[in-house]
Order: C-alpha cells, then structure tokens, then sequence
C-alpha cells in the first residue's frame, strides 16, 4: 500500500491537514512524535487507531515532500577549527 492510500486531505477534517485515513489523525502529530524520539510503537499505543503501515506513510509522505518543496534556509558560517597560539 501506498502513502496516497493511507494519507488524505479534506477541507472538512482537521482544518484541511493531511490525516492518516480513516482517523482524526494529522501526519505532523505522527512526524512530531518520531522527531521527539518515540518509537512507532508508542505512537501507536498512543493511538490506537493508527497502525505501523500508517506510521510508516506517515514518513513516506514527509520524505515526499521533502523531494518536491525547497526551503531556504539561512546561510551558516563554515566551521573553523580554533587556533592555537603559542603563549
């Protein structure tokens, strides 16, 4: 099964956010878990209504949109290692 078979978008859910199909469930809540460090199962057992396979979606969907949308982010000065100075 596909990310698209367990993800879906509806205006009238969830103020239009992408869900995990057939729950209340938004991809962000399931991603901002696992950013957090929960283990899949945890998320699960913290919803009962999702299942591995919408987890893994869930990270599928993410990793897809990564792909298709650029985001700038600001430029960071490159590292340098500090200087020893003879004293």
């Amino acid at each position: 099964m596909t990310w698209e078979q367990r993800i879906h978008i509806d205006p009238l859910i969830c103020h239009g956010q992408a869900c995990i199909t057939g729950t209340r469930v938004p991809v962000s809540v399931v991603l901002d878990n696992l950013a957090a460090g929960l283990a899949a199962q945890q998320i699960i057992d913290s919803y009962p209504s999702l299942t591995a396979d919408d987890v893994h979606a869930a990270i599928r969907y993410a990793a897809e949109l990564a792909r298709e949308q650029v985001i700038d982010l600001p430029k960071r000065a490159r590292y340098a290692p500090p200087r020893i100075t003879a004293s």
